[in-house]
C-alpha cells in the first residue's frame, strides 16, 4: 500500500541511470509536512526514494516539467507538465548503510517517495565518525550536518571553483580549519601555494607562513622564504636562468660545467644517499650560481692580450676606472667584468686585444646577471642558509627546508608566492611541486613519507599555471601528482574562478568538487563533464548558488548535497574582500565614510606609492 505521506508518483521510463517520472494526481504537492518538518516538494537537487523489494534506490531531482517528459510522450502526454527526471547516484538495504552505485534498476511502475529529514540523517553519516569532517549543513535542512570523508578528500583530489565573489576564498579557509583540528588529527600537513597572500590572516594561529618580504615588525611569525636553486633540476634551473632561447652546444656546455662543479662539491661535502657513481646534473647538490655566471660572463666577453699567438692562461685586458683599477667585476653581487674592445690597428706603443669564439648566450647571461642582483630575485639566487659558497659549502641541507615547510608542529604551511617576479611564477611553482613530490615520492615507505603521513597540496588560482594551452613545468608536475599522487600519499586541491582554463586532465582527475556560484556557462560545462556522478541537471543551480554555499558531489560525500558552508570568524577570513567603495552615511556622526566617501588631505602620498611601487614592498610605512 502506498504511503500517502511520501509518494510522489510511479517510474514511468528508466535510461541507465536516468528515470522519469510521472506525477499522479493523488500525489503530494506544494509545500507538505512530513514528521513535523517542512518539504517542498519537487524542488531540483532534492532527494527521492525508489523501493525495490529490500533494497532502496535514492536518487537526486535534477529536472522538472514537461521538458522532462520521455519523447514517445511528449505529443500525447496524459500527465500535461507533471513529469520529473531523476539521476540514480546509491542505494542501500532496508535500514542499511548507503552505498554509492547501484546493483539493480527500477522497472516501469515502480513508487517513488520523497526523502524525509531522517532518512537523510541516516545517509549523509554520523558527525561523531573522526573521519569526517564537518564543513557547514545542509541548505534545506539545518538540522544535517555537510560531512566530508576525509580519506578522500585528500587522496582522491578535489577543486574549489566559483565566481570572483561567491566566497570560494573563505570556503578553502573554512576546509582548512575544518581538516587541520589537531584533537582529531595531530599529524595532519597541508601546504598552501597562496598566490595572492590572502591566507596569511585566515590562518595564522594554525600555520607557519613563509614570505619573500616577511613582516618582521609588529611581533610577526612570518619566515623567509628561500628556494635553493640548485634543488632544482637542470630544465628547471635553465628555464629560471636562461630562458627558453639557448641552443643546444651552449646547453651542453652549461650543463657540463654545472655536473663538474656538482661532482667538485660531492668530493670535497660528501653527502648521505649521494655518490660519484649515481651523480647526475638534476641530483639536488650544492654548487655556486655565481662562479657559474662570472666564468660563462669571462669565456663570452672577456678580451685577452695577444702574446706571440698565445693566449696567456689569466691575461684578461680590463677596462680601467677613474682611479686607474682594472674593472674586474663581483661575481657574488652579479656585477659584471668591463673588458677592453679590440685594436683594430697594430701600433707600436699598444698592445694588441683579441676575443675568443664566444658563446652564443650574451643576452641571456646579462639577464641572469640582472637576475643575481636584483634583491626580488635574492630568495632563489641566495637563499639565506643555503646560499652555497664557491666550493658548494652550504650551512643548512634540504632536510632543514622540508622539515620547516611539511614537517612543523603546525598542521599547515603557507607559501606566500605573492613578491614573485611574474616572469619565474611558473618554473618556481613547478620546481616546488616537483621538490615536494620527489622527496615524499622516494620517502614513500618512511615514517615521514607520504604513507605514513599524507600531504595536501592546495593550489590557489590554479587557471593561472595550469591552463590548457600552458605547457609549463607546473602543469607537468601537476598532471603527474593527480594520476600518481594517490598511491604515495599526496593528495591536491584545485583552487580557481575559471574551471574552464584548467587542463582538463587535471580537472577530470579530482573525486570531490565544491562547486561554488558559476555564472560561465564554459565554467559550468566543464565542471559538469569533469563529474563523476551523471549529474548535469545540477549545473543548472550553480549560478543561482548564495555567497558561501556550495554544491558538494563526489568520491568524499555520501550524497551530492547543497551546503551552506560555516563561516570562520570575521578576524579568520582570507584577506581577498572586496575593496569598500563607500561605506559610511555622512550625515551619522557615529560613521566615518571610507573609500571615495573619505575627504583625504593633499599629503605627498603618492611619495609612499612610489617607493613601494619601486622598492616591489607593499609594507612601507604609510605616512600620518
Amino acid at each position: 500500500m502506498k504511503n500517502k505521506n511520501t509518494y510522489m508518483g510511479a517510474v514511468e521510463d528508466v535510461n541507465g541511470s536516468t528515470v522519469r517520472l510521472s506525477l499522479s494526481k493523488q500525489s503530494l504537492t506544494g509545500f507538505v509536512y512530513i514528521e513535523g518538518q517542512g518539504y517542498r516538494v519537487g524542488q531540483i537537487g532534492s532527494f527521492v526514494r525508489v523501493p525495490i523489494g529490500f533494497l532502496d534506490l535514492f536518487g537526486i531531482i535534477s529536472q522538472v516539467g514537461a521538458s522532462s517528459a520521455p519523447e514517445n510522450k511528449k505529443e500525447d502526454n496524459p500527465s500535461g507538465d507533471r513529469w520529473m527526471t531523476i539521476q540514480l547516484i546509491g542505494e542501500s538495504q532496508r535500514g542499511g548503510v548507503f552505498q554509492r552505485g547501484l546493483s539493480q534498476y527500477p522497472t516501469i511502475g515502480d513508487e517513488v517517495h520523497l526523502v524525509s529529514e531522517r532518512e537523510l540523517k541516516s545517509i549523509y553519516g554520523q558527525p561523531d565518525k573522526p573521519y569526517f569532517v564537518k564543513l557547514g549543513h545542509i541548505s534545506n535542512a539545518e538540522s544535517i550536518s555537510a560531512l566530508v570523508d576525509i580519506n578522500k578528500l585528500i587522496t582522491r583530489h578535489s577543486a574549489v571553483v566559483g565566481t570572483t565573489g561567491s566566497g570560494k576564498s573563505t570556503t578553502v579557509a573554512s576546509i582548512m580549519h575544518a581538516i587541520s583540528n589537531t584533537d582529531n588529527y595531530p599529524s595532519a600537513r597541508v601546504l598552501i601555494l597562496d598566490i595572492h597572500g590572502e591566507y596569511s590572516s585566515a590562518l595564522k594561529e594554525k600555520a607557519n607562513i613563509f614570505k619573500i618580504n616577511p613582516d618582521k615588525k609588529n611581533n610577526s611569525t612570518e619566515k623567509e622564504l628561500n628556494i635553493p636553486f640548485w634543488a632544482l633540476n637542470f630544465e628547471e634551473l635553465c628555464d629560471l636562468c636562461f630562458g627558453e632561447f639557448i641552443g643546444e652546444k651552449e646547453k651542453n656546455i652549461v650543463l657540463e660545467r654545472i655536473q663538474k662543479y656538482k661532482t667538485d662539491s660531492l668530493i670535497k661535502y660528501p653527502r648521505k644517499g649521494a655518490s660519484l657513481d649515481t651523480l647526475s646534473v638534476d641530483s639536488p647538490i650544492p654548487f655556486s650560481i655565481h662562479k657559474l655566471w662570472g666564468e660563462l660572463y669571462t669565456e663570452t666577453f672577456a678580451t685577452y692580450y695577444k702574446k706571440d699567438g698565445i693566449k696567456p692562461a689569466d691575461n684578461l685586458a680590463y677596462e680601467l676606472d677613474s682611479s686607474g683599477n682594472e674593472i674586474m667585476g663581483n661575481p657574488d653581487n652579479g656585477i659584471a667584468p668591463v673588458f677592453k674592445t679590440i685594436k683594430n690597428e697594430k701600433k707600436d706603443d699598444e698592445k694588441i686585444f683579441y676575443i675568443p669564439n664566444p658563446l652564443n648566450i650574451g643576452k641571456q647571461l646579462s639577464l641572469l646577471g640582472s637576475k643575481l642582483r636584483v634583491p626580488r630575485y635574492n630568495f632563489i639566487f641566495k637563499p639565506g642558509p643555503w646560499t652555497p659558497e664557491n666550493d658548494g659549502k652550504v650551512q643548512h641541507d634540504l632536510d632543514v627546508l622540508l622539515e620547516s615547510w611539511v614537517g612543523s608542529d603546525k598542521p599547515i604551511t603557507i607559501l606566500d608566492l605573492s613578491g614573485i617576479p611574474i616572469d619565474i611564477l611558473h618554473t618556481v611553482i613547478g620546481a616546488l611541486l616537483r621538490i615536494l613530490y620527489e622527496a615524499l615520492f622516494w620517502a614513500r615507505n618512511l615514517a615521514e613519507g607520504g604513507k605514513e603521513r599524507p600531504l595536501l597540496l592546495v593550489m590557489e588560482e590554479a587557471h593561472l599555471y595550469l591552463n590548457n594551452e600552458s605547457k609549463s613545468m607546473a602543469s607537468n608536475i601537476v598532471q603527474r601528482i593527480v594520476k600518481e599522487g594517490r598511491k604515495y600519499g599526496i593528495g591536491a586541491m584545485i583552487v580557481s574562478q575559471r574551471p574552464s582554463e584548467i587542463n582538463p586532465t587535471i580537472l577530470s582527475q579530482c573525486g570531490t568538487f565544491f562547486a561554488l556560484r558559476l555564472t560561465n556557462a564554459t565554467d559550468r560545462g566543464h565542471v559538469t563533464s569533469a563529474l563523476s556522478d551523471n549529474l548535469e541537471g545540477l549545473a543548472g543551480m550553480l549560478p543561482t548558488l548564495r555567497t558561501g554555499e556550495a554544491i558538494i558531489l563526489g568520491e568524499s560525500v555520501k550524497l551530492p548535497m547543497r551546503t551552506s558552508i560555516t563561516l570562520p570568524p570575521k578576524d579568520q577570513r582570507p584577506d581577498s574582500q572586496d575593496p569598500v567603495v563607500y561605506d559610511g552615511v555622512p550625515d551619522e556622526d557615529s560613521m566615518v565614510p571610507g573609500g571615495w566617501g573619505l575627504v583625504r588631505e593633499n599629503e605627498k602620498r603618492y611619495e609612499e606609492l612610489i617607493e613601494a611601487w619601486r622598492a616591489k614592498n607593499p609594507r612601507i610605512e604609510r605616512v600620518k
